[in-house]
């Protein structure tokens, strides 16, 4: 059984072949070519599929969540660019907005599940909607949920939009049934700490129809705890977006979480371009120097995804 991997950018398919090496993710062949040059025939024979791979965060993710390496699926992480709020937000008319070239693949070879991630800005865009009415057009049942790193403990954010497919001819539920559960996943809050946001129709509304607020439509964290602010994002303690005062709140003693991730005294405040205070662990470097060829590797870890968070939204998806 072999997997394939998608990867246009020479320095990220060079680490995925090293990390096929290695044993760190599944087996198979690395194809540089842009998706859009990638026919059905292609790919015919591997097992699992990975789009948009980057350096492998799919296979890591699946192999945490307990997926052998030789069940099939299909994994991809289209570009941000065309939605990130740092970009230059074309959308639909960004050159880089390659979902219509992953589902023209899908569309002709019927995979059977199919697990993906974006920003979560691009919800606002109608982009999560587009792609569930193209699945369900397919005969998908499809959900998605918004989780953020700091949900399963790590101090950062990064907000991100999961999402998976799963075709209705594998389903026990009924057509009906499924149609009510499409679009949405429940991710249980014992292993997100209260922080998933459940996304059906999101560019107008929230679970269940609820209107979604303004100021959650504009970036500001989809379910900030208590004392969150418009200015200040707390990511210290598991489940929080709150305020600069939580480390003095709960005292200053060194400690570690339950999870082992660093506690409020080994921590440190940053101001960050979008006008919020973040913590990091004490002593962190921002900069690499020193490190060879360290731009390619900034670049293939800030495109990456949170191999743990992928984990938990693969559980919790109910296709695992």
């Amino acid at each position: 059984m072999t997997a394939y991997y998608n990867e246009f950018k020479p320095e990220a398919a060079h680490m995925l072949r090293q990390l096929i090496k290695d044993g760190l993710i599944a087996g198979g062949d690395v194809d540089e070519r842009s998706i859009t040059e990638v026919r059905p025939d292609d790919i015919k024979g591997y097992t699992q599929c990975h789009f948009f791979a980057g350096i492998g965060g799919w296979s890591v993710a699946l192999r945490l969540a307990g997926w052998d390496d030789s069940r099939p699926v299909w994994t991809g992480s289209c570009p941000c660019q065309p939605f990130s709020s740092a970009g230059k937000q074309k959308g639909s008319l960004d050159e880089r907005h390659l979902w219509p070239a992953w589902y023209r693949l899908i569309r002709e070879s019927k995979p059977a599940t199919i697990f993906g991630e974006q920003v979560a800005s691009a919800i606002t865009d109608g982009w999560w909607d587009n792609v569930a009415i193209d699945l369900e057009n397919e005969n998908y049942t499809c959900g998605a949920a918004v989780l953020p790193a700091c949900s399963i403990g790590f101090p950062h954010k990064r907000d991100r939009l999961w999402f998976v497919g799963n075709s209705q001819s594998a389903g026990k539920a009924t057509q009906q049934e499924q149609k009510l559960e499409s679009r949405t996943v429940a991710m249980p809050s014992g292993n997100t700490g209260n922080v998933a946001s459940d996304v059906g129709n999101a560019k107008h509304g929230g679970r269940n129809g609820e209107k979604i607020p303004t100021q959650q439509r504009k970036g500001i964290p989809l379910s900030a705890g208590a004392g969150a602010t418009e200015h200040v994002a707390n990511t210290i303690k598991q489940g929080l977006e709150g305020h600069r005062g939580h480390e003095q709140e709960h005292g200053s003693q060194g400690r570690k979480e339950q999870d082992g991730h660093t506690g409020a005294a080994n921590l440190q405040w940053i101001e960050c371009p979008d006008g919020k205070a973040r913590p990091v662990k004490r002593g962190i470097r921002l900069l690499a120097h020193g490190v060879q060829h360290r731009t390619p590797i900034l670049h293939a870890l800030g495109n990456a995804i949170v191999p743990e968070v992928a984990a938990k939204f693969i559980e919790a998806s109910g296709a695992a």
